[in-house]
């Protein structure tokens, strides 16, 4: 018995697909991926539920005729200090980096399905899947155990991570955490109670800030908690190293946290008025006032003195930071610094050079600035990425810059990469320059960069023990990423090649011992069987018929063929 269901996307495409009782629902999904041109996506059944790739036609909750949906994700990667995680196209997970700092995600691989979002520690990694449970791996003193909590991770609607502790609110508005006790991972039975309805969570290194649906904040973790709540509601909060900053409902500031890293503003409390955005350094901030002045406070080693440069300060639109200094971008795209001179605070060198900037990158020590002109313009420790010198040839038409600590890569306007910086943080990236083509994103841990091709595959460079090698898992996510294609075997200008051969049919051309094991079994669908040569003809067409024999006497076979050459 057979049933034949329109399979379509979420762009209205669709495709009439047929499946036997005994096959799975991976396979029917595997042909629909063909049909529709795409890669791996998740099938949803008529009531929006996934569909499990392993249960039978027969016993899935799919009839004749329905509608269904092949939902196609873009590969997300999350990083943590020397891992990287990525969820592909069809919701599972693929790991690699420093094993013990959650590169190693095998014991946790049969629960990694479905995922839809995942946070990092420094050292470990929380997914959180489709029914709103999570999943955790990596170092267990830096949030890769939750089995402590496992039972009250349900319905978890978001996840968020100080460096080593994990906070998830849930539908009710309720907080579970776990991880190390010192930065978060625990909570005094006072605290508990006070976690109901939550809105958002902030983290610093340490500590949790949690704004509830009243506006007022709940502390937790290492960081001096706020001593009293203020009158009016917390609207955001910003978080350096080791303390929080917050901006109030009428444009006010407070702060709470670590002294040394920014949590006593004292100083400048009167100038924070109308308080529009906070950007924070290691140890300091700077706040943009609605006049588009600015306000430093916290640590003079890390930014928090900006004297220097105050008359400049004018009609400020953007801040960024590195981790002991600031550059500011003005309405007229010119560039003012403050903070370390080695870690950006001086950009004197180039100040003629930081004309018409668009947007501005951090390493830990150094800065890069892309103009309108697509140019790059870099300051700061030159081992850090602030000498750009070698690359600059290469670096025009920039679109975006990325930063790991210790190096920048640039995604230009052809999709090509160009990196510099400390090589091993990432700023060589010549072993693996040939497949940087068609670059989409790219996401960085402490010393690796890893990049997602538009064809869903993803290429990494860098510390190899930090994530900079990905060749363990390539095959896998190349298979992930990949849309099958019908398969012809042979020479696609014979003129017997059967007539619904679609011209976008991939064309392989197989090796005699590849073919040795698939021949016998099509052998009985063809009139005659040719030799076995390179370049002879077999053709497996996308609908599951045998080109031979144009019937479906060896459609189960065709499936095998199929799916042999899209798993590579």
């Amino acid at each position: 018995m057979s049933i034949c269901v329109e399979v379509g996307l979420i762009s209205g495409r669709t495709a009439v697909v047929q499946a036997v009782s005994d096959e799975t629902m991976a396979t029917l999904k595997r042909r629909a991926q063909i049909a529709l041109g795409v890669g791996a996506g998740q099938l949803l059944d008529s009531c929006g539920c996934v569909v499990e790739g392993c249960v039978l036609v027969e016993n899935a909750s799919v009839q004749n005729g329905d509608s269904l949906t092949l939902v196609c994700k873009t590969v997300q990667v999350q990083a943590s200090f020397v891992a990287f995680a990525a969820i592909l196209g069809d919701g599972s997970v693929v790991t690699w980096g420093d094993a013990d700092g959650g590169g190693d995600s095998s014991a946790a691989q049969g629960q990694l399905k479905h995922v839809q979002q995942i946070q990092s520690t420094g050292r470990a990694f929380a997914a959180l899947t489709g029914d709103g449970s999570v999943v955790t791996w990596g170092r267990a003193d830096s949030g890769g155990d939750s089995s402590a909590v496992q039972g009250q991770l349900k319905n978890v609607q978001q996840i968020h991570a100080s460096s080593h502790a994990f906070a998830a609110i849930l539908d009710d508005g309720s907080v579970v955490t776990w991880g190390a006790p010192w930065a978060g991972g625990a909570r005094s039975p006072v605290v508990q109670g006070q976690l109901k309805h939550v809105q958002q969570i902030q983290a610093c290194s340490w500590a949790f800030a949690a704004i509830l649906d009243d506006g007022s904040v709940v502390t937790w973790g290492a960081a001096a908690a706020l001593q009293e709540n203020p009158q009016e509601t917390v609207q955001h909060i910003q978080a350096s190293f080791g303390a929080f900053a917050a901006i109030l409902s009428d444009g006010n500031v407070v702060t709470w946290g670590d002294a040394s890293a920014g949590s006593d503003s004292s100083a400048v409390q009167q100038r924070l008025k109308h308080v529009q955005h906070i950007q924070a350094s290691r140890s300091a901030f700077a706040a943009i006032l609605d006049d588009r002045s600015v306000v430093t406070w916290g640590d003079v080693g890390s930014g928090a003195d900006s004297s220097a440069v105050q008359d400049q300060l004018r009609n400020v639109q953007q801040i960024q930071a590195s981790s002991a200094a600031f550059a500011a971008i003005l309405g007229n795209r010119s560039v003012v610094t403050w903070g370390h001179a080695d870690f950006g605070g001086d950009s004197s060198a180039v100040q003629g050079q930081l004309k018409n900037v668009q947007q501005i990158q951090a390493s830990s020590q150094a800065f890069a600035a892309i103009r309108g002109d697509g140019c790059v313009v870099t300051w700061g420790s030159a081992v850090f990425g602030g000498d750009s010198s070698a690359a600059q040839r290469q670096l025009k038409h920039v679109k975006q810059i990325h930063a790991s600590s210790g190096a920048f890569a640039a995604i230009l306007g052809d999709g090509s990469v160009v990196t510099w910086g400390c090589a091993d943080s990432g700023g060589d990236s010549s072993a693996v320059q040939g497949q940087l083509k068609n670059v989409q994103q790219i996401q960085a841990s402490k010393r690796a960069f890893a990049a997602i091709l538009d064809d869903g595959s993803i290429v990494s460079w860098g510390h190899a023990e930090s994530g900079g090698d990905s060749s363990a898992f390539q095959a896998s996510v190349s298979e992930a990423a990949a849309t099958p294609k019908a398969v012809q075997i042979g020479d696609p200008d014979d003129e017997e090649t059967p007539a619904h051969a679609s011209s976008a049919s991939a064309t392989v051309f197989l090796e005699s011992e590849v073919w040795d094991r698939f021949k016998d079994f099509f052998e009985d669908g063809f009139a005659e069987a040719p030799a076995l040569l390179v370049r002879d003809r077999w053709w497996v067409a996308a609908d599951g018929q045998c080109g031979g024999c144009g019937g479906d006497a060896c459609s189960g076979m065709a499936t095998v063929v199929t799916g042999f050459f899209s798993n590579g």
